[in-house]
């Protein structure tokens, strides 16, 4: 029988827990890539399937460009990292001592960066642990970072609201200030906490204070100031552009001191960033995309249906209309009631292909027959009032060479009352037909009934009456002119 020594058991223990670590962390790796993945095809997915309306499209331009800008970040893995802060903190001067450049604009001028600007990070090889963590795409992954203007500046409500613009597409937030936070700082800070995303505080400029001031400023900072925002570990310390003294001298022999920029000191933020990103990777930008891609997609949908919903108004008035001029200029019944259904017919067919379900003329028709037979009362007193209206308006009509016209003024009068409720059974038809389209051309549970019973009840007859009067005698008057 072989015994297992001490040391070789605790060899294999050893082992056991480096496979395991290693079994783990490949794990996530794959769990990391699959969600990175679905994000990626649930947005294709949404963009290709927005089913939107030429009208809508054009309505819709900024919405569908951020969108469409979301799956490109994804397609390429991009990683969106965003400076903010008051106006001479020194936001560029970070920006560009992690590029490595002068990119951003910088200068004595309140205000520099006047529009939010990005670029991006190319990271040298030299820094093999940047190299490291660079996310792997379809193509060559980047990091670009993003320069906004300054939270103080004039007209700063629209800057405000850039800012908020930014902050809910970015994957990691940099605030910067320059010494102890003022109340617009922490109002700021605090605004784009709720964003919910990750964020460094970067104390910049720490080079112009004395190393107690300096340590006595970032513990009010870290134990006073956003202890309820943020941990230590998520305040950094840098001099984007210190300045160092340094002795020259002069033509006349004397020495003297001027000051010039020196080397950047932002070591540790950088080391920061690559802590979060290596933390986090994929899954970073995939739910930062998805976040924004869902707000998109809401107000996407939201204006869609307004849209469609303007629209849709305007068929309705336009079909309302229509039938009551048919109906007032017809004194013959038969006439009135096949034109009429017409122009039923008609509205339900434009407003089909408005909401995306075109139908056929045989099924617009089948659908009409189903709302007239729900409808019941308001369809009943239209016909009444087609037959017993049209046998008056034909009197009135045949005895004005008789009046010498006199009658026509009871003609116009009855003709505008049998078309008054002509056009308020289209209108009711019309909105039926909206609630049945939108719902995806279903009644729902609870049936048609149900659904002409609720829209009959809010259904405001006399203002409807009065508006078709109006436009009625209008273009009544309109055409008697000519």
């Amino acid at each position: 029988m072989s015994h297992t020594s001490p040391s070789e058991s605790e060899n294999q223990s050893s082992s056991f827990g480096e496979d395991l670590a290693t079994t783990i962390s490949s794990f996530e790796q794959i769990q990391e890539e699959l969600n990175y993945q679905q994000a990626r095809d649930v947005l294709r997915d949404i963009v290709e399937t927005l089913d939107l309306q030429p009208q809508e499209k054009a309505g819709l331009a900024t919405e569908i460009s951020d969108l469409t800008g979301m799956l490109d970040k994804l397609e390429r893995s991009i990683v969106h990292i965003a400076a903010f802060g008051m106006v001479g903190r020194g936001k560029s001067s970070v920006l560009n001592a992690l590029v490595g450049q002068q990119v951003f604009t910088t200068g004595p001028l309140h205000g520099v960066t006047r529009d939010a600007t990005a670029v991006t990070w190319q990271i040298p090889e030299l820094e093999a642990d940047l190299q490291r963590i660079t996310l792997t795409g379809s193509g060559n992954s980047q990091v670009e970072l993003i320069d906004t203007p300054g939270i103080d500046e004039v007209e700063g409500e629209q800057r405000e609201i850039l800012a908020r613009q930014v902050a809910t597409q970015v994957d990691l937030i940099l605030f910067i200030i320059a010494g102890d936070m003022t109340k617009v700082e922490f109002e700021a800070l605090s605004r784009l906490r709720e964003a919910g995303k990750p964020m460094l505080l970067v104390f910049n400029k720490i080079d112009q204070y004395p190393d107690s001031d300096r340590l006595a400023i970032y513990q009010k900072i870290r134990d006073e100031r956003v202890q309820q925002l943020l941990s230590p570990a998520e305040i950094v310390m840098v001099a984007a552009s210190p300045l160092v003294a340094e002795a020259v001298r002069r033509p006349d022999g004397s020495l003297g001191v001027i000051r010039r920029v020196g080397n950047p000191q932002v070591g540790e933020l950088k080391l920061k960033i690559l802590e979060i990103l290596h933390r986090e990777g994929k899954s970073l930008v995939a739910l930062n995309t998805m976040l924004y891609a869902g707000e998109i997609n809401e107000r996407v949908v939201a204006r869609k249906m307004a849209i469609r919903e303007e629209n849709a108004h305007q068929i309705v008035w336009k079909a309302v209309i229509a039938k009551a001029l048919v109906v007032a200029l017809n004194p013959i019944t038969v006439i009135d009631l096949v034109t009429g259904a017409a122009v039923d017919l008609s509205a339900i067919l434009t407003l089909s292909r408005l909401y995306g379900i075109p139908m056929t003329q045989p099924g617009a028709l089948r659908l009409l027959q189903k709302i007239a037979l729900s409808m019941g009362g308001i369809s009943a007193s239209e016909l009444l009032a087609n037959f017993g209206l049209s046998s008056l308006k034909s009197l009135l009509g045949i005895a004005a060479p008789v009046t010498g016209g006199a009658s026509l003024a009871g003609y116009a009068s009855v003709a505008i009352a049998q078309a008054s409720v002509a056009g308020v059974s289209t209108y009711a038809i019309a909105q039926v037909t909206k609630t049945y389209l939108a719902n995806g051309a279903s009644w729902g549970p609870d049936g048609p009934k149900a659904v002409v019973n609720k829209i009959l009840s809010t259904l405001d007859e006399k203002s409807i009456i009065s508006r078709i009067e109006q436009e009625l005698r209008a273009k009544l008057y309109s055409r008697n002119q000519m």
